[in-house]
């Protein structure tokens, strides 16, 4: 297959486009007296976890988010965390409520997301706005998706009559992305083929497609003799893996075969720099909007 000159779409670019935007909605809110908020609780000593919620507390800084986290015991109870749950429900200046997964092994994720007030369940994990975005009326896109159609929208990759292959079926990410890209919308309307570790004959439904998204959770498992020449490649993975550059080091890789697609497709987003910040990007949007839908005038810019 011939080497063509692939479109590396830039996350960062996306996201600072974003984020500007909503430092504008944040200033208007701000007219009101009115800062929107958010609380992170984190379980545990996870180190991800650790490193994910810092990141987002730094982006929440840089638009003018107020942001609090609150760090739990790994041994924490069912209930002590339940409490703490509907303490922050309650609590009126809090607009944007996360808990970052995963949780310690005792601790129930489904009913503990379950939990949250649906209103300010920025993650859109709550079974009420998973259902509502099934219904095509979502009241919170989960950000990882949501940071996705702000790729394409930026990039003006269309998704209309196309066929998109999503390697993965998660709740957070695969699921939700088939109901959005097939839905009567903007950046919908796409043939959307959802394929697993059951999926017969995977390399044929990927060859077909107009955009794959790889969202398997596995280390480069997208490579170029999977994907057509005109094929968009969305990278959601991310790995870690030892680095042949910097001894005892390591960096960071996604599900896709970066090096080897990226002379071989149309377009594709790499790792890091690609979904990545789009996925904090839009969880900061999703709390600029809850904020707005929680203010007394209750308006948002969806």
């Amino acid at each position: 297959m011939p080497e063509i000159a692939a479109e590396v779409l830039d996350g960062r670019a996306v996201a600072e486009k974003v984020k500007e935007e909503l430092r504008g909605r944040i200033a208007h809110l701000g007219t009101r007296g009115l800062i929107p908020s958010l609380t992170l609780i984190r379980v545990g000593e996870d180190p991800a976890s650790r490193v994910y919620v810092r990141a987002k507390q730094k982006a929440c800084k840089a638009v003018g988010i107020t942001s609090a986290t609150i760090h739990l015991p790994e041994q924490s109870t069912r209930q002590e965390l339940l409490d703490q749950v509907d303490a922050l429900n309650r609590d009126k200046s809090v607009h944007g409520l996360l808990v970052q997964l995963p949780l310690p092994r005792h601790l129930a994720e489904d009913e503990i997301l379950s939990a949250i007030d649906p209103q300010k369940d920025v993650d859109g994990f709550h079974p009420l706005n998973i259902g509502l975005l099934c219904l095509g009326t979502p009241r919170f896109i989960p950000a990882t998706p949501l940071g996705i159609l702000k790729i394409l929208e930026f990039y003006q990759i269309p998704t209309e009559g196309r066929c998109v292959v999503v390697l993965g079926r998660s709740r957070t990410v695969g699921r939700p992305l088939a109901n959005l890209l097939s839905a009567k919308a903007s950046f919908g309307n796409a043939t959307v083929t959802v394929c697993h570790t059951l999926t017969r004959d995977l390399n044929r439904h990927t060859r077909e497609a107009d955009i794959v998204i790889a969202a398997a959770g596995s280390k480069r498992f997208l490579t170029a003799d999977m994907v057509s020449p005109d094929a968009v490649v969305i990278d959601v993975g991310i790995h870690r893996e030892p680095d042949p550059d910097r001894p005892g080091k390591t960096r960071l890789c996604g599900d896709a075969d970066f090096e080897g697609l990226k002379g071989r497709v149309r377009a594709l987003t790499p790792v890091p720099g690609g979904v990545g910040p789009m996925t904090v990007a839009s969880l900061l949007a999703n709390t600029v909007t809850a904020a707005e839908r929680l203010s007394p005038e209750g308006t948002s810019a969806l």
